[in-house]
C-alpha cells in the first residue's frame, strides 16, 4: 500500500507560478512511477504530467509542456509539480498518482494509488 498526501495549492493570479508536492508513504517510492492528474470543476479528471521511477524520464500533455515541470526525490518519498505561467483554465483539483511498475503512464486505469487531492485556483 502507498499513501500520498498533496499539498502546495492554492489561490493565484494568472502568469503566476505554485509548487505541488506529493508525499508519500512506504520504503519502496522508488519503484513506482507516479503522476499528477487534474480535475475542472464539471470536468472529467485528465492528465498533467509524469515521471517515471527513477525520475529519468518524465512526459507532459501539451496544455501543460514549457510551463509544468515534474521531478522527484526518491530520498524523500516526493513528487513535485513546479507550475509557471499559470492560466486560468488551469484551475482544478490536482492529484496526485502512483502505480506499481517503474514506466510512466498517461492512463488514468494504470495507477492504482490516489492522493486526496489539493486544489489549485488561478484567477484572471
Amino acid at each position: 500500500q502507498v499513501q500520498l498526501v498533496e499539498s502546495g495549492g492554492g489561490l493565484v493570479q494568472a502568469g503566476g507560478s505554485l509548487r505541488l508536492s506529493c508525499a508519500a508513504s512506504g520504503r519502496t517510492f522508488s519503484t513506482y512511477a507516479m503522476g499528477w492528474f487534474r480535475q475542472a470543476p464539471g470536468k472529467d479528471r485528465e492528465f498533467a504530467a509524469t515521471i517515471s521511477a527513477s525520475g529519468a524520464a518524465t512526459y507532459y500533455a501539451d496544455s501543460v509542456k514549457g510551463r509544468f515541470t515534474i521531478s522527484r526525490d526518491n530520498a524523500k518519498n516526493t513528487m513535485y509539480l513546479q507550475m509557471k505561467s499559470l492560466k486560468p483554465e488551469d484551475t482544478g483539483v490536482y492529484y496526485c498518482a502512483a502505480r506499481w511498475n517503474t514506466w510512466w503512464s498517461v492512463k488514468r486505469s494504470d495507477y492504482e494509488f490516489w492522493g486526496q487531492g489539493t486544489q489549485v485556483t488561478v484567477s484572471s
